[in-house]
């Protein structure tokens, strides 16, 4: 017993001892499949409802699927949904039974009764091919969508209607991802396919580009830090992840232990910014800020994730939506101890 509790101790000094790099290395996320009901599907979005996180939707390319008791089930959310190919979904951070969802022909469905019924909500809206959509968070009424050749277009009045918001933008702008700053929303950035990164100050009034450091013009995700918010990530094609300290000024690259530089998604922890997800050749993960990243890929059957969603109220709980096996839970372990056994 003695022995035993020495041996103890020591490690707890040796833990307590090591830099703190080595110690969070040692987190790994742990992944199991979610439950019936949406098996061998690919998944292109996710959302969970931020005011209750055990409800959460996924989008497949024909259909959205509502998920209860973190993905213990899923069942079809698509009445009224007619259209046939899907892109993207946003919810309302405060009235989560209203949801948005885009489309590569037919434009943007609203839902007001969290996915039981859907119905067009797109006047005005000249662009069908829909790629991405952002809510504002203080002001839900005000959304954006990035469309495929078209640029940006904005709605303020809940998708009711929709006007062009491109000055700036170069012509047939592919959009593929777009995030607002959370403190200030009328900042935005718009990530493209061929043209880099695009900011806008002014709603989306007008936008510049804000490219100075990044090595690959093909953009096809962004995060913001949700509490330094002039401190943003893009996620690029060919060339890993790049960041920007300083409200997209300048970008470096933040790539050291990624295996793999295609990258599919970004997922940015909302209470520990500094703990970033991102899907490239399966789920890697930094505790750093993008400095350092190691493999978190245990219990993973499917590597390619189009998609990965963190639960806002605990976010040691996560979702990735693979490209064929559906929709994995991960939870985060500290896994340093595990190794250890004492005899």
């Amino acid at each position: 017993m003695k022995k035993k509790l020495i041996v103890v101790l020591f490690v707890v000094i040796l833990v307590i001892s090591l830099p703190r790099s080595e110690v969070q290395a040692a987190e790994e996320i742990i992944w199991e499949k979610t439950g019936p009901g949406i098996e061998g599907t690919g998944i292109i979005a996710l959302a969970i409802d931020p005011q209750t996180p055990s409800t959460l939707y996924a989008v497949t390319p024909r259909k959205v699927y509502k998920g209860v008791n973190g993905g213990e089930s899923w069942s079809p959310s698509s009445n009224g949904l007619t259209a046939d190919s899907l892109s993207s979904l946003v919810i309302d951070p405060q009235t989560p039974s209203t949801l948005y969802v885009g489309t590569y022909l037919n434009g943007v469905f609203k839902s007001e009764d969290g996915g039981e019924s859907w119905s067009p909500s797109s006047n005005g809206l000249t662009a069908p091919y829909i790629c991405s959509l952002a809510i504002d968070p203080k002001t839900p009424s005000t959304l954006y969508v990035g469309t495929y050749l078209n640029g940006v277009f904005k709605s303020e009045d809940g998708g009711k209607t929709w006007f062009a918001a491109y000055n700036g933008l170069p012509e047939e702008s592919r959009i593929l991802s777009l995030a607002i700053d959370p403190q200030a929303p009328t900042t935005l950035y718009a990530a493209s396919l061929h043209n880099g990164v695009y900011k806008s100050a002014n709603g989306g009034e007008t936008w510049s580009e804000a490219n100075n450091g990044l090595t690959d013009s093909d953009i096809r995700a962004l995060v913001i830090d949700p509490q330094t918010p002039s401190t943003l990530y893009a996620g690029t094609f060919r060339h890993g992840v790049f960041k920007s300290e300083n409200g997209g000024e300048t970008w470096s690259a933040a790539n050291s232990g990624l295996i793999g530089t295609g990258v599919s998604t970004l997922a940015i922890d909302p209470q520990t910014p500094s703990t970033l997800y991102v899907g490239v050749s399966g789920v890697f993960m930094s505790v750093n800020g993008g400095e350092t990243w190691s493999a978190a890929n245990r219990g993973l059957t499917d590597t390619y994730n189009h998609v990965l969603a963190i639960d806002p109220q605990t976010p040691t709980t996560l979702y990735a939506g693979t490209a064929e096996d559906g929709v994995f839970k991960g939870q985060r372990a500290h896994l340093l101890f595990l190794p250890l056994t004492l005899r």
